[in-house]
């Protein structure tokens, strides 16, 4: 998956920004960051605790995480390891973690409809 499929899907989601972290792209809600590409090709991607390691055992081609996130509810992705529809609900569910509880409570319902 090439980085502009990944921005796509993120600038879909609402309020979203684009901006940068640590001099990279990132995506934002409202000032929070959700998400960035790093310098190396890797996406760092926000995510439940628990998630990320369900994620890890089953998918270790494509999610990891470093010592520098152990203790941060991220995960690493390769992007060449993912597809958009996959990827596409990692961001929903990343968003959703730091976007305001109205706003992201809005959103699910609009998608449960």
């Amino acid at each position: 998956m090439e980085f502009e499929a990944v921005r796509s899907l993120a600038l879909a989601l609402p309020e979203v920004e684009e901006g940068t972290w640590y001099g990279t792209p990132s995506f934002k809600i409202r000032g929070k960051s959700f998400a960035r590409l790093r310098e190396d090709g890797l996406f760092v991607l926000r995510v439940d605790p628990g998630l990320r390691e369900i994620l890890i055992r089953e998918r270790p081609d494509a999610y990891l995480v470093t010592p520098h996130y152990q203790d941060y509810p991220y995960v690493l992705v390769r992007l060449g390891a993912v597809d958009a529809a996959e990827l596409g609900d990692l961001l929903a569910d990343g968003w959703a973690e730091v976007a305001p509880k109205k706003l992201a409570a809005g959103f699910a319902a609009r998608g449960s409809g």
